[in-house]
């Protein structure tokens, strides 16, 4: 891969080429080798190489560009941003900006493991990197930067004086005023920045656009952008519905997208919540506390937890030879009051257990704890095959895994968050909230015990609660995530909407078509909003009911578009073979019909929904739901069927239109309707003709009135019915 310090990545099959092509060169080379096993090396520097060839490119004076990288919870962002910024630097860009997060932890850790992973400290390495944290000018790093600017400007500084500056800072309005002021002392001029935003959804969005205004941190990055004349600003996020739905005029929203594929060693929602759900484990609403449910002590679930995750401990420590970590997270609430009191339950249940195992085998206290083990070890063994010890050869080791464990309070509620010392213990029980959520690394995470519910049900709050997620395929039988039932509803619900966004930004990424052209529309289930609504412009409709029939309301149209329906119509049932309905003997000519079955879904919808003109607005939303409910069911088997109503081919129907052109009632009653006990006898209605279990079309040719006066004839107007079994949930937002 390696010829005279150059990398050639070659674009994966059906990229299609950025507006440049960056070369990696020895900042790249040397941080793949270092830091990237070697299995994803090519992944890694490939998704660099395609973010980086749609930026604006570094040599081609003044522009912006803004662009949207996507990955799965704890599935390697930061190695992906910090090989963005390597290449960055071999393809001269002068500065690089890390914004990142909302914590002085989070922003330590992540200044932290860039001077780590870049080698910044290594004696022997070239000065390439000049590194601040939350520079400003009052710590005298305008002449350090402008001296480095001003090499990389001067065509004849020798290569190993080229350094590009890196920039870690706070997304905090105060920090980030600091650097928006070094930037316009500097004069940046045309010098080429590259901006990453670290878990970009969160703090950086306008959360007061719907009151005409700028939230303070929103203004500060609106500022540093317009201090640049020459940028990229790249979003890094798992959650990315709230950059999507912003409107498209935002600075923040992105024109180009990136969705990182994750290593053979990660997994997420899919293995967690899709099938048996076999490393999952419901907590019992009384073991919840609640105002209504006030505990005393530590819940049995809880202690079910502890119990199964120091078997993990024990059997990892043996293996390992103390050597790594095994990690437990407790997220009980937002409230520290609630992490204190958890805090106290376990360091006082840990301490107790530690006491009982030192007894005389005998004791009758001992016997009892170990036969509580001995279930928990049960209980691991469902998932864990040849790493687990029988549990008689484990039981000694339960003491040296107490002794190496520590119980942390991971909060604020002293003044500062104190950092994990991994190095100190094998294994950690970490208890909080809040700082342990987006961006918080736990090492060797097996058991999360979270008692806490989906709050206001948005959908990326819920999936950046999945901090159990990672690579960990290794010793995921070890494993355990203690949850309510709501949230395992919610998780199941958020992978196939985390899975339909995946799939349709892959789309949009390999044709290469912005975003602005995208439709927002997606997978979400009933009980989950997309994000916070406060960042929202505009609102989004819903839809997906199963056994509703989905008609279009606007009917009248021009005749050019009537004809044109008409036409597409006579072409697509000109290839079926149709027969009468079977039905009452009695039935009017306007009640019968013919019918068709066993099409190709994936034929009607291509050559009759895709084919007729929708000229209403809503109508044409609704549309746009229809067809992802039907892609989806493509996706699942592309071999469905559908069946094809011909409404009353031998009767005059004519239905009455509103001054808008929406039509009153398209479908027939039942007959008779009189008397009630034999109503529909004769006929069931229009609503009750279709398959109950595929995809129904049904054809309407209709004369359309307005008062007593035909004002348009033989309109077509199609009406689907999508049955339960392929029903799914769907939001789509209109962006004016």
């Amino acid at each position: 891969m390696r010829e005279d310090n150059v990398m050639i990545v070659r674009p994966a099959p059906n990229a299609v080429a950025g507006q440049w092509t960056p070369v990696a060169r020895t900042e790249t080379i040397d941080f793949l080798s270092h830091v990237v096993p070697s299995a994803s090396r090519e992944g890694v520097s490939r998704a660099a190489v395609s973010i980086l060839s749609k930026s604006h490119p570094p040599t081609a004076g003044p522009g912006q560009q803004t662009g949207l990288v996507v990955g799965y919870v704890q599935s390697g962002k930061t190695m992906s941003f910090e090989a963005l910024a390597t290449l960055a630097c071999d393809n001269a860009f002068h500065i690089v900006i890390v914004i990142a997060g909302i914590s002085n932890a989070l922003l330590e850790q992540s200044t932290q493991r860039l001077r780590r992973d870049l080698r910044l400290d290594e004696a022997n390495r070239p000065r390439k990197w000049v590194l601040f944290q939350n520079p400003s000018l009052d710590d005298g790093a305008v002449q350090t930067i402008r001296d480095v600017l001003d090499d990389r400007r001067d065509k004849d500084t020798p290569k190993e004086y080229i350094r590009t500056v890196l920039i870690t800072v706070l997304k905090n309005h105060t920090r980030l005023q600091g650097l928006v002021d070094l930037m316009n002392a500097l004069e940046v001029g045309e010098s080429p920045v590259l901006i990453i935003d670290d878990e970009a959804d969160q703090a950086s969005l306008n959360n007061e656009v719907n009151q005409q205004s700028e939230s303070t941190t929103y203004r500060r990055l609106m500022s540093l952008r317009q201090s640049l004349p020459t940028h990229t600003y790249v979003q890094y996020t798992a959650t990315p519905q709230a950059p999507l739905l912003i409107n498209i005029i935002d600075s923040l929203s992105p024109n180009f997208v990136e969705v990182l594929d994750p290593g053979q060693a990660y997994v997420g929602g899919l293995e967690f919540f899709s099938g048996d759900l076999r490393y999952v484990r419901v907590i019992p609403p009384l073991d919840v506390p609640t105002s209504r449910n006030i505990l005393t002590g530590p819940p049995e679930s809880l202690l079910k937890a502890l119990r199964v995750f120091m078997i993990g401990v024990a059997a990892g420590i043996r293996k390992s030879q103390n050597i790594g970590n095994r990690s437990m997270l407790v997220h009980p609430s937002h409230l520290t009051a609630h992490h204190q009191e958890y805090y106290n339950w376990i360091v006082s249940v840990v301490d107790s257990w530690k006491r009982i195992l030192v007894l005389p085998t005998c004791d009758p206290d001992r016997q009892e704890l170990i036969e509580e083990f001995r279930i928990a070890h049960v209980d691991v063994g469902q998932t864990v095959d040849d790493d687990l010890p029988a549990f008689d050869e484990l039981e000694p080791h339960l003491q040296f895994a107490f002794r190496n464990t520590r119980v942390l309070e991971v909060n604020a509620r002293s003044g500062r968050t104190p950092e994990v010392e991994w190095r100190g213990a094998y294994g950690w029980i970490l208890v909080g909230g809040q700082a342990m959520d987006r961006g918080f690394t736990v090492e060797g995470l097996t058991v999360t015990y979270m008692p806490r519910g989906t709050g206001v049900g948005n959908a990326d709050t819920v999936q950046q609660r999945g901090r159990f997620f990672g690579y960990k395929r290794s010793y995921l039988g070890f494993c355990r995530v203690y949850i309510e039932q709501e949230t395992v509803d919610a998780f199941q619900s958020y992978v196939q909407h985390e899975e339909d966004i995946r799939s349709q930004l892959k789309g949009i990424q390999e044709s290469g078509e912005s975003l602005n052209e995208w439709k927002r529309a997606f997978v979400l289930d009933p009980a989950l909003r997309p994000c916070r609504d406060v960042v929202l412009e505009f609102d989004f409709i819903r839809g997906g009911l199963w056994s509703a029939w989905i008609v279009p309301r606007i009917v009248h149209a021009s005749e050019e578009v009537a004809k044109f329906n008409r036409a597409a119509v006579a072409e697509f049932v000109d290839g079926l073979s149709f027969e009468q309905s079977s039905g009452h003997s009695d039935r009017t000519p306007i009640q019968c019909h013919d019918v068709c079955s066993g099409i190709s879904l994936r034929s009607a919808v291509k050559h009759l929904l895709l084919s007729v003109r929708i000229t209403g607005t809503v109508d044409a939303q609704r549309k746009i739901g229809l067809l992802l409910q039907l892609s989806k069911a493509l996706e699942d088997n592309p071999d469905e069927v559908c069946r094809v109503y011909r409404m009353s081919p031998n009767g005059k129907r004519r239905r009455r239109i509103d001054a808008s052109g929406a039509i009153i009632n398209l479908f027939q009653g039942e007959a008779p309707v009189y008397p009630a006990k034999e109503r529909g006898k004769v006929y069931p209605g229009d609503r009750a003709i279709c398959d109950d279990e595929n995809v129904t079309f049904q054809i309407h040719t209709i004369d359309l009135l307005r008062r007593q006066d035909v004002v348009q004839e033989n309109v077509t107007v199609i009406a689907v019915r999508v049955p339960q079994r392929l029903s799914r949930p769907w939001i789509f937002q209109v962006q004016r």
